[in-house]
């Protein structure tokens, strides 16, 4: 039984080594070599993903950390002040970034670097405290925050790389739940004769999110893996329900919230497939919209998306 194998117990299949993580089978690659050329490729990519998903804005250059700071203390109104310690926190996210890209640079000419030298002391003061502003910084929906992201990137810096990856496969394993948890409350809500053959079409979409999930940009199976998960999210967006009465305007009302909860929740599984981290706060509320819409046909009011 699965429930019995030990997290990070490793097995090949269909040609393929994985690693057993809380219930789920994840694909491996490749440790890079723990140097600080191989943490500073990991934390330039970390701090892209980052801004990637958060809240467009945020991406100061670490040279105006000081102006980000002043601007963040010297606000008064909360919902400002929030914004702009997000964006000081992303300011010094990039300064991070940026001293350690120079303390790589020198290493590479003969300067040795050791772990007690100033400017690595600085690079991790910057992000912890980033990390300590994190709970300021919303997701791109706006529906939530994902402390996560923002906390990746100062375990990279702090701690081997193999540790790293290793406690990726948790937060994956994770995400992969999330998206079943969203499956199973959808294939509950939808189990109504106006939405016939609709489990297989959310099925297909939570197997592709969870394949693109444990797969790299730079796998090469990435263009089937990604054009799966696409296409199968337009399939199930696409899904129609029947109306016993089509004339009828109580039918008409349940099928439009039916298909605006298809859709929803469709896009939170996108969120998280994409970030690749849970997303508990978003997923708990959204399982309670398709309970409510099960008992009433009703779906309660949902979180409007920040553009892009």
């Amino acid at each position: 039984m699965d429930q019995d194998i030990p997290n990070g117990t490793l097995r090949v299949i269909d040609g393929r080594e994985r690693s057993y993580t809380d219930g789920y089978w994840i694909k491996t690659y490749p440790v890079p070599e723990d140097t600080l050329q191989g943490k500073r490729r990991l934390i330039e990519a970390l701090t892209r993903r980052l801004f990637n998903h958060t809240e467009h804005g945020l991406d100061i250059p670490g040279h105006r950390l000081a102006e980000a700071r002043q601007a963040y203390l010297d606000e008064a109104d909360p919902g400002k002040k929030r914004v702009k310690g997000a964006m000081y926190a992303g300011a010094m996210f990039n300064r991070a970034t940026d001293i350690f890209t120079r303390l790589v640079e020198l290493q590479a000419a003969g300067v040795e670097i050791s772990t007690s030298n100033d400017l690595m002391r600085e690079c991790g003061r910057c992000l912890q405290e980033a990390l300590s502003l994190c709970s300021l910084v919303l997701h791109r929906s706006g529906e939530e925050g994902i402390d996560e992201l923002w906390g990746e990137t100062f375990r990279a810096f702090s701690t081997p790389l193999p540790e790293f990856y290793a406690i990726r496969y948790i937060k994956m394993a994770q995400a992969m739940r999330d998206i079943d948890t969203i499956a199973d409350a959808m294939v509950r809500s939808f189990a109504t004769p106006m939405f016939p053959g609709i489990e297989p079409t959310i099925r297909d979409f939570a197997r592709a999110s969870r394949n693109k999930v444990e797969t790299l940009r730079t796998d090469r199976d990435i263009f089937d893996i990604w054009a799966g998960m696409v296409t199968a999210g337009e399939r199930l967006a696409s899904f129609r329900p029947v109306l016993a009465n089509p004339e009828s305007a109580h039918e008409q009302r349940v099928a439009s919230f039916g298909n605006q909860l298809i859709c929803n929740g469709r896009d939170l599984i996108f969120h998280i497939t994409r970030a690749r981290v849970s997303m508990p706060k978003s997923t708990r509320e959204f399982v309670d919209r398709c309970t409510t819409y099960a008992a009433t046909g009703i779906v309660t009011t949902m979180p409007i998306p920040l553009p892009g």
